[in-house]
């Protein structure tokens, strides 16, 4: 919510007119820190306030009910990833969005990443020629400001919050997902924290996703791209502080490799991911473009994939799409 508060203060063409939060403490600070009204109460807020664009950054296991609220004040929609964690759910927000005619994004933000920006480029240019294989990973501790992540039921665990980072991204480069094999280990309380995923795409790539949500206590937040063609490969990595509330201070490096030449460091122009999604968002809420991106389509695969993963983890067998 702080990140996104922060990227509509930045922008010429957005007004934050309101924050609603349970917490009136963390509310009214937010509150006053970004200069707008607070409310304990959505509804109220929706009944008060004129506003055009709701933002959900609530525990996944609210956004269905936020997103079917604002649908009904008829309000564009913007709502944190993972957007739920079923496909029966996904479908009702779907059909509640069409039937009051606005537009909804799910927020995942990877794909506005700049390193992982210059690789959809890259590979949507043909720079790397037949890719070979790729492999991803995004590794940390378990949040220590709640609960609720533990709760498979409201959270999905690492599956659900971490690991479809990267299935969405493979996704995009890729498009639809035919199958998934996946192995992993659940934690006590039922959520798959530690996950190995295979994904073999309809375009005949394939891919390997490793995601873990336990990690032993201070290590470092660290995500990995490595996307290998005929002729070139590269590699991003991103080490980071106990999460990513502190990018700034990452280390981070796109290093490309290339037959014939040297090994150098893409240049990338390191602007905050949350900033480039949000002003992507107003602008075409704005313009009236239609999304491009990220579709709502996009982000259902993403739950389907990301369910059918839970499936082969349970089953041990391979998923077909």
């Amino acid at each position: 919510g702080n990140a996104h508060a922060t990227a509509y203060k930045n922008m010429d063409n957005a007004q934050l007119v309101a924050i609603v939060d349970v917490d009136e403490e963390k509310g009214t600070k937010a509150a006053e820190e970004f200069g707008c009204k607070y409310y304990s109460d959505a509804e109220e807020m929706l009944q008060t306030e004129e506003v055009d664009i709701v933002d959900i950054c609530l525990p996944t296991f609210l956004h269905e009910q936020y997103v079917l609220l604002a649908a009904r004040y008829k309000k564009h929609i913007l709502c944190e990833k993972p957007v739920t964690l079923s496909l029966e759910s996904m479908d009702r927000m779907l059909a509640a969005v069409k039937e009051a005619g606005v537009r909804f994004m799910v927020a995942q933000v990877v794909r506005f990443w700049p390193e992982y920006i210059k690789i959809k480029e890259m590979y949507d240019a043909g720079d790397f020629g037949d890719v070979r294989m790729v492999y991803a990973n995004r590794i940390a501790q378990h949040p220590n400001w709640t609960q609720w992540h533990r709760d498979p039921n409201k959270s999905g665990g690492g599956l659900f919050d971490l690991h479809l980072h990267d299935i969405d991204f493979m996704q995009y480069l890729f498009g639809r997902v035919k199958s998934v094999y996946a192995v992993g280990k659940a934690s006590e309380t039922g959520c798959w924290n530690f996950v190995m995923t295979t994904l073999k795409f309809e375009n005949g790539n394939y891919a390997t996703v490793e995601g873990i949500f336990d990690m032993t206590e201070n290590y470092p937040f660290t995500m990995t791209f490595r996307i290998i063609g005929e002729t070139k490969t590269v590699d991003y990595s991103m080490v980071a502080g106990f999460n990513l509330e502190d990018v700034g201070s990452s280390k981070r490096a796109a290093i490309l490799y290339e037959n014939g030449h040297e090994p150098r460091k893409l240049d990338i122009d390191e602007k905050d991911a949350y900033q480039i999604e949000l002003e992507y968002f107003v602008g075409h809420i704005e313009s009236g473009k239609p999304f491009d991106v990220i579709t709502p389509e996009d982000s259902r695969h993403v739950v389907e994939v990301i369910c059918a993963i839970q499936e082969s983890l349970e089953t041990g067998k391979v998923v077909e799409l």
